[in-house]
């Protein structure tokens, strides 16, 4: 590992932490809004999980880089495809429900 790929970890370790413990001060009736809308945020990190994939051919070791980077682009995916579900569950609470008539 270089100094570059040291100081990349770092970085990773120290924004995981710093966003669970925000997270963990959010009153749980903002979860759900503040979920639907990091949908784009989460659309930006699925591009920087591209970009860095396409990078990895000029690193010593392109597998692994080619492995994290499809980790990393799936991983993303899901948080997308999850909010929008959210989403929608949250936006349908707010709808007038039909009613039947007999």
């Amino acid at each position: 590992m270089d100094s570059i790929q040291g100081i990349l970890l770092v970085v990773f370790i120290v924004a995981a932490l710093v966003g669970y413990f925000i997270i963990n001060r959010v009153p749980s009736l903002l979860h759900t809004p503040l979920m639907s809308g990091m949908n784009a945020l989460s659309g930006v990190t699925i591009l920087g999980a591209l970009v860095a994939t396409a990078a990895a051919i000029h690193s010593p070791s392109p597998l692994f880089g080619y492995i994290f980077g499809a980790l990393a682009i799936v991983l993303a995916m899901i948080n997308v495809a999850g909010g929008f579900v959210v989403t929608n569950r949250m936006l349908r609470m707010f709808t007038k429900k039909e009613k039947h008539h007999d």
